[in-house]
């Protein structure tokens, strides 16, 4: 099939200094923190300037209507499972799992011009490459001028709306990037990380099959109710949860995907819907074996949700109280859910003893 080369640029004003705009772009492996559509990035190679990243994403329409979800929910997101994406339609091109595209990228980063440049291909489509190069351009000292701009090659016979469809791919993640930099001022206070750990005498691959069979939790794990799960593509999870591990024993649903690496004992998973305090949140179950047994890791990565702590927690609470509120309850479920995966694998041990 014949393509032509379609190139589009635009740009839009960030409430923002120029330096906050270009770290966060230039630090890709946060972005699915910052940013709605990205689900992990996986940096593969770095030298201080050029990189290599394997990145997955959300289909438009399933970021898009997720994030709108997110905006409209007042209760707080059970979490601590790790879980909850609800099924999509099916997808072309790098669409995988019917909602998560995949792509190698490589970038080449110029902090003395605030400009990243990139070539990204296609993981499922080889040869499908998309280049371009974000900018950024200082207007004052709190402002400053976002740029994007893509090339990539289109095939001719639908010309028109791949055109519309590349054009409207610039302008979501120049706004995507627009709103997480909104947040500039307060990010130390609304950005928290954390882990959580457990000890285990026992095999890997049997903690890790507890924690990969997400479906089978509701009657194992018991703050989750209901877990479904779609997994169209060996590896990619896309999980809908039910669950009252939120404070007061409130069912919440949540969705997610998570991508699981078994060969390197790891499920990082975005959740794709969230609400009340949490604006995002990420994290990886992560094993860690030695001659005897294995340590297991549950790690967070979340963004609270400012406008949200008065309604949920009381007016007059503040991010600090909230900070606490969220990880206590955040940890209280992952912790339990380790503790489950330790008695799977330890009294399997014993009965084959």
């Amino acid at each position: 099939m014949s393509s032509r080369v379609h190139a589009c640029e635009h740009t839009v004003g960030v409430a923002a200094p120029a330096g906050v705009v270009y770290g966060m772009l230039a630090d890709a492996v946060r972005w699915p923190v910052f940013l709605p559509s990205v689900v992990h990035v996986e940096r593969l190679d770095f030298d201080g300037v050029q990189e290599r990243l394997r990145m997955w994403e959300l289909a438009d329409d399933a970021a898009d209507a997720d994030a709108d979800a997110a905006d409209d929910a007042d209760a707080p997101a059970a979490a601590g499972a790790g879980a909850g994406a609800g099924a999509g339609a099916g997808g072309v091109g790098g669409v995988l799992g019917g909602r998560v595209g995949s792509w190698y990228a490589r970038r080449v980063l110029h902090p003395d011009v605030r400009a990243v440049v990139f070539e990204q291909e296609d993981a499922v489509w080889p040869g499908s490459v998309t280049s371009g190069v974000w900018s950024v351009r200082p207007a004052g000292e709190a402002e400053c001028v976002l740029g994007l701009r893509q090339e990539c090659g289109l095939p001719v016979a639908a010309a028109d709306g791949a055109r519309r469809e590349a054009e409207a791919d610039v302008h979501r993640r120049l706004a995507q990037v627009r709103r997480a930099a909104g947040w500039w001022e307060r990010l130390d206070e609304l950005l928290l990380s954390f882990e959580d750990r457990v000890r285990i005498e026992g095999p890997a691959e049997l903690v890790y099959d507890f924690l990969y069979r997400i479906g089978e939790w509701p009657g194992r794990v018991p703050h989750v109710e209901r877990a479904g799960v779609r997994e169209d593509v060996p590896g990619i999870q896309v999980v809908s949860l039910d669950s009252c591990a939120a404070p007061g024993g409130r069912t919440v649903s949540t969705r997610a995907v998570r991508l699981c690496f078994p060969h390197a004992g790891r499920i990082v998973y975005k959740e794709t819907l969230t609400s009340g305090l949490i604006a995002a949140h990420s994290g990886e179950w992560s094993l860690l074996p030695d001659a005897s047994g294995v340590t297991v890791v549950a790690a967070h990565q979340v963004m609270l949700r400012q406008e949200a702590v008065g309604r949920v927690l009381g007016a007059g609470t503040g991010l600090l109280e909230a900070r606490d509120h969220v990880r206590a309850w955040l940890s209280r479920a992952s912790t339990e859910t380790l503790g489950l995966a330790k008695w799977h694998a330890e009294s399997t041990v014993r009965r084959l003893r």
